[in-house]
């Protein structure tokens, strides 16, 4: 079903990532699927779209909204959903978030593992994947600077890239495929 979306003043139409979706921006993984696709350069598109829908239905309690994970680094196949990292004053804020969040269409899944963090998804198939963490606390640096470096390191980004491409094919499920990341991006983000 279409979503209405807004015109702007040109005339022109603007389409949001929940109008058009997967066909667009090819976003969407199946629950416990392990899959790598191709970079699509209209992912940061895809990122600012709904970091916008999020800034104005959470208003001030997101400080800063950053586009991170692999999605957010050109030439880097990555699982096809939008990483968002959303920085709030006090984690405590996160429970705030929980009827703005879904009202977008998230769903709550608390910190999945993940101490000082509130998660939020969007989709099934998943398409977004939201980490609430204190702005400028450690994980919030360690996160943007993993990103930071994969843009910026091709050597780097080429070794990553075969790990996750060794784990997509090895791993049972994506918490294994996850867990399976967590030394070299831990190793690389300080």
């Amino acid at each position: 079903m279409r979503t209405p979306s807004l015109r702007p003043r040109d005339g022109s139409v603007m389409l949001t990532a929940m109008t058009v979706g997967h066909d667009v921006y090819g976003l969407g993984l199946e629950q416990g699927v392990n899959r790598l696709v191709d970079y699509n350069p209209l992912w940061p598109r895809a990122f600012a779209e709904e970091a916008a829908r999020m800034r104005s239905a959470l208003g001030p309690l997101a400080l800063a909204i950053e586009h991170y994970g692999s999605t957010a680094v050109p030439n880097l196949r990555a699982k096809p959903i939008i990483d968002l990292l959303i920085g709030v004053a006090d984690l405590d804020h996160g429970m705030q978030m929980i009827e703005p969040m879904t009202s977008l269409g998230y769903d709550y899944a608390g910190n999945q593992g993940t101490p000082e963090s509130h998660i939020f998804g969007r989709g099934q198939p998943r398409t977004h994947l939201v980490h609430v963490v204190v702005h400028g606390g450690d994980q919030w640096m360690a996160s943007l600077t993993f990103r930071d470096r994969l843009r910026t390191d091709a050597d780097l980004r080429v070794e990553y890239q075969a790990l996750k491409e060794r784990l997509a094919a090895a791993a049972t499920s994506r918490a294994e495929y996850t867990a399976g990341k967590s030394e070299f991006v831990q190793a690389d983000s300080g």
